[in-house]
């Protein structure tokens, strides 16, 4: 696999000086820059088809500063974002499904996107056949640069989300790392900290591996009781939030919930909750 010994030097180097430092500043050593939560509105997906407007004042309400689409319900590009200011809220994202970054695809999306002000365009899934074997990772890596060049030009980024699969280790090495290892850097690593641990993955390793990458992060529990909401399972999310802080590139973290022994849209008030009980 090719990677760039200096940046994992960086990484380590910079991961080791967060750690002398001490728990007071290893959060916050990144000039002191707050980083904004936002969710992604599949958690609340029923709720949002039926009132997408009522859904976003009660995530404005909650306390999240933007939201990351999958999918529109219906509304034009001109709606959504007339929504979005009525209550303060940025687009931190949208899941833009594979075929929709394709050639014939790729400038409606933009032109979408622009209009309501979001610059990530993150690929939520992509078959196993697109990962493996790894000739296959390497030649789909390649066409994410080639995207990647195209909606620079108009101040975009392209990404990609984890999902379990992608960490199924084949000789040794995972697709996400084969994947990551030939994009560029300017390819988004969204990682999702559920999915990945789920996966049998180490989401800590790939955040310290990839650094400045994870530009956007899905925040995800994982373990503890069935619907367990952000901090009441078995992530280690000071270990999540330090490494975004220091060596991650974080622009934004997004909450996304999906199993409930609450209703959605009191779920995800209880991970902003307990998101601010941590300092975040």
């Amino acid at each position: 696999m090719r990677q760039n010994r200096r940046a994992i030097l960086r990484t380590v180097s910079l991961w080791t000086g967060a750690v002398a430092l001490g728990p007071g500043n290893i959060f916050g050593l990144v000039s002191g820059r707050k980083i904004p939560v936002g969710v992604q509105l599949y958690s609340v997906r029923e709720d949002a088809k039926k009132d997408l407007p009522r859904v976003l004042a009660a995530v404005r309400e909650a306390g999240y500063e933007g939201v990351e689409f999958a999918g529109y319900y219906g509304h034009s590009a001109g709606a959504i974002r007339k929504m979005l200011d009525n209550e303060g809220l940025t687009c931190c994202g949208s899941h833009v499904a594979w075929e929709l970054l394709q050639p014939e695809q790729l400038e409606a999306t933009v032109e979408f996107n622009q209009a309501i002000g979001n610059k990530y365009l993150i690929c939520p899934y992509l078959a196993p056949q697109l990962l493996m074997p790894k000739e296959k990772a390497i030649d789909t890596a390649k066409r994410f640069n080639e995207l990647a060049e195209k909606v620079a030009e108009k101040g975009m980024l392209v990404g990609y989300h984890a999902h379990a699969h992608d960490f199924k280790k084949v000789n040794g090495e995972t697709a996400w790392e084969v994947f990551f290892s030939y994009t560029k850097p300017e390819v988004v690593m969204q990682m999702d900290v559920g999915n990945c641990l789920a996966g049998g993955g180490d989401p800590y390793a790939m955040i310290e591996m990839f650094p400045g990458r994870s530009k956007t992060i899905h925040l995800k529990e994982f373990g503890g009781p069935s619907g367990a909401v952000i901090g009441e399972g078995e992530v280690d999310w000071g270990k999540v939030f330090g490494l975004c802080e220091t060596v991650g590139g974080t622009e934004w973290y997004i909450v996304e919930q999906e199993s409930y022994r609450f209703p959605p849209l009191e779920a995800i008030r209880r991970c902003r909750e307990n998101l601010k009980k941590m300092g975040r």
